[in-house]
């Protein structure tokens, strides 16, 4: 009876995960990032939302976004396995007003959020560290470069960020 019990369990678990399509899966902004058309100074954040589908039980995605002072909106990076399916870097880069959009139906939570002065200091050297990272090309689900070694690279050459990726960023530690 255990053993059975056990199988009912992995799959309620399962079945219950998040949309399982992600053309349908909400993407819309989850109102956690500072407006750009209100706040004028630069601001620095790391989002953190439950990975797609079952993945999203153990280990989440990760992305940055920084807003120069005065800007009308983010520019977001993140790392996508399926962009390098398609012949595409894995490392892409977008302008948007709402970095904090939901990742594919799960809600994102702040990692990391710097404002002012110190994030105007500190995102030159993060976009130097983001046109040097060494996987752009290149998505390994386990035990990576994936979207977590992304922000963990990064972290790792800008240490003032004070960036602690979550427990389960799987494979933030491929950066170390």
């Amino acid at each position: 009876m255990p053993k059975l019990a056990i199988i009912v369990l992995l799959i309620s678990l399962l079945s219950g995960c998040s949309n399982n399509n992600w053309r349908t899966a909400s993407r819309e902004p989850a109102g956690i990032a500072p407006n750009p058309a209100i706040q004028k100074q630069a601001v620095i954040e790391v989002y953190a939302a439950d990975a797609f589908s079952w993945r999203g039980w153990f280990a989440v995605h990760t992305w940055i976004a920084v807003k120069q002072q005065d800007a009308a909106d983010y520019t977001v990076y993140e790392v996508v396995g399926w962009r390098v399916k398609s012949g595409l870097p894995a490392l892409r880069q977008y302008q948007t007003t709402t970095p904090d959009r939901y990742w594919y139906g799960a809600k994102p939570e702040k990692v990391l959020s710097i404002q002012g002065d110190q994030a105007a200091r500190l995102i030159p050297q993060m976009i130097s560290a983001i046109d040097r990272y060494p996987w752009a090309d290149q998505y390994t689900l386990f035990p990576g470069p994936n979207s977590n070694t992304f922000p963990a690279w990064v972290g790792l050459q800008v240490p003032e960020l004070g960036l602690v990726m979550p427990f389960n960023a799987i494979g933030s530690g491929y950066a170390d």
